[in-house]
């Protein structure tokens, strides 16, 4: 027997890592989709949903609104996907991460951020949700499109050139061929956002511009019409399988090999005209991605009787300013909102690093035998089905799925934290399975040759590994709970409204005051989102730099 299969975890180790994952899933995913469904398959409310116009009016808009977002997006990432890949200059890496900010800003602040940006006029309209998405998810483009782009030999355009080709003729008919395959794959990643968008439609499109995810919340909260809510999140399902599959075929043409280089291939730019083009560029990106974010500032600092700090008061000084408010936002207490969140972040982010990170260990194990290797891949797969679910269905089926005895838990606080880690769970995994691939097998094989055992050799060696990316993880989990408004809509109860939920009542009710103390918690959302992103990147780095 080789040193290879002594060093194999034992079964029951593999099996004991693989539950958690297993049970989380099942319980918190598989069951409340069943239940979803099993409510759904009723004949009165099946007629309603075909015989509704209003539903047919709901999906079409949901579905050009994805269309068109997802083609405007990709027009405008180009642009600085092609300057980010193509140039080197002073604050490249500054305006990178500069661009990714509004991907990892919660949905609820990008809505409330253009909402203060563009005037009263493009109030509830489409404009604004487009314009909007397009600022959410022009990361992916950059980020799909300029890693490719960054790889493409120039000299394949240098030779477009030279036969006479305009530089036009080049990027039509050499460059975009060739960033087909990325291009594709971000517009896919960018439509199922857009489609799937529920925060900002809910701030920025109002009741006459709802999507299949408003319209789901609507019917089963407002209207009590659960049964047509159920049918209608079956549909999006299917839908957005449907667009994933396509997406797929799409992507499988395109498998031929390009000559990639392994260094990227940027320069500093040549000439008046370079330098001026990148310079112009660098501070149109900075406008276009401050502005909202400043706007939303302002708006904070915005009353009736001019500019002040009294909504910042408001919410953080001991006077709640309750004569300001309305009878019916007297129970929605704004600080008390930020607390509740950072609990229910703590809680969602130690059971998603704890469940991903057994999860990633298991897989890993699985793949490396034979036998169990397509095991891996179920628990791999089933892992990331919540990531290709929207969070209203999963807010809703464990509403639906929890309501009736022995599994009547709708009161239990615990289950805003836990749909949270449902979501966060598979970014986890994603961050570590990468990492623990790319560990040396002969690693293991040398620890077992001095006499270690399979458990000690996984614990000196993979775990101290994964610790790194597993703080990556955790920074994203923790974002990821912190903004959470879909999932959250449906489980929160009167006194543990989160910051988003508090947000969107704020910014929904009358009221200067109101209006800004929703911008106010818009403003520590996004501000609280960075501090959480930062603070476990800084960690990373001095356990890299002390290992």
């Amino acid at each position: 027997m080789s040193a290879r299969d002594l060093n194999r975890l034992p079964r029951w180790t593999i099996a004991a890592l693989a539950a958690p994952a297993i049970v989380f899933v099942g319980l918190f995913y598989a069951w409340p989709v069943v239940a979803l469904i099993h409510r759904a398959v009723t004949a009165e409310a099946f007629r309603t949903v075909v015989h509704d116009a209003s539903l047919r009016r709901v999906l079409w808009f949901t579905a050009w609104q994805a269309a068109i977002s997802t083609a405007a997006t990709v027009v405008v990432g180009l642009v600085p996907a092609w300057l980010l890949a193509r140039y080197e200059f002073v604050g490249r890496r500054w305006l990178t991460a500069l661009i990714t900010v509004p991907f990892v800003l919660p949905t609820v602040v990008v809505g409330a951020a253009f909402l203060a940006l563009l005037p009263r006029s493009l109030d509830q309209s489409v404009v604004a949700i487009l314009v909007a998405h397009v600022f959410f998810n022009v990361a992916v483009v950059v980020r799909g499109v300029g890693g490719l782009w960054s790889l493409l030999p120039p000299d394949l355009v240098g030779a477009a050139r030279t036969l006479g080709a305009s530089p036009w003729r080049a990027m039509r008919e050499v460059t975009l061929p060739l960033l087909a395959p990325a291009i594709e794959a971000s517009a896919s990643v960018v439509f199922l956002f857009s489609f799937t968008s529920f925060g900002v439609v809910r701030i920025l499109g109002g009741p006459s511009h709802p999507t299949l995810e408003v319209e789901i919340w609507q019917r089963a909260t407002r209207l009590g019409d659960v049964g047509v809510a159920a049918i209608v999140s079956i549909i999006q399902l299917v839908v957005l399988g449907l667009a994933v599959l396509w997406f797929a075929r799409i992507q499988s043409r395109h498998r031929a090999a390009i000559g990639l280089r392994p260094v990227a291939n940027r320069r500093a730019a040549r000439g008046r005209i370079e330098r001026a083009t990148v310079a112009t560029l660098s501070v149109a990106i900075v406008v276009a991605v401050g502005t909202p974010l400043a706007a939303l500032f302002e708006r904070s600092t915005r009353t009736n009787a001019g500019h002040s700090l009294v909504a910042w008061r408001a919410v953080f000084g001991r006077q709640q300013l309750a004569s300001a408010r309305p009878t019916a936002a007297s129970s929605l207490d704004p600080l008390g909102s930020l607390f509740t969140s950072l609990r229910f972040a703590a809680v969602a982010t130690a059971v998603s690093v704890v469940i991903g990170g057994c999860a990633s260990l298991a897989i890993v194990a699985m793949s490396r035998t034979g036998g169990r290797s397509r095991l891996g891949r179920a628990l791999d797969t089933g892992i990331m089905l919540p990531l290709g679910t929207s969070a209203v269905t999963i807010g809703f089926g464990v509403l639906v799925g929890f309501s009736v005895a022995p599994l009547d838990w709708r009161a239990a606080p615990l289950l805003i934290p836990l749909g949270h880690a449902l979501v966060a769970t598979p970014f986890v995994v994603r961050v570590l399975l990468p990492t623990l691939r790319s560990i040396d097998p002969r690693l293991r094989d040398a620890a077992s040759t001095m006499g270690a055992s399979p458990l000690r050799a996984w614990r000196e060696i993979d775990m101290r590994v994964m610790v790194a990316p597993l703080l990556t993880g955790a920074g994203f989990a923790a974002a990821i709970s912190l903004g959470e408004f879909g999932a959250t809509t449906f489980l929160t109860r009167q006194g543990r409204a989160t910051l988003p939920i508090a947000i969107e009542q704020l910014l929904a009710r009358p009221g200067a005051v109101l209006h800004a103390e929703g911008y106010v918690l818009a403003t520590v959302l996004a501000l609280l989102t960075f501090v959480v992103i930062g603070a476990f990147e800084g960690v990373r780095s001095l356990g890299d730099r002390s290992g």
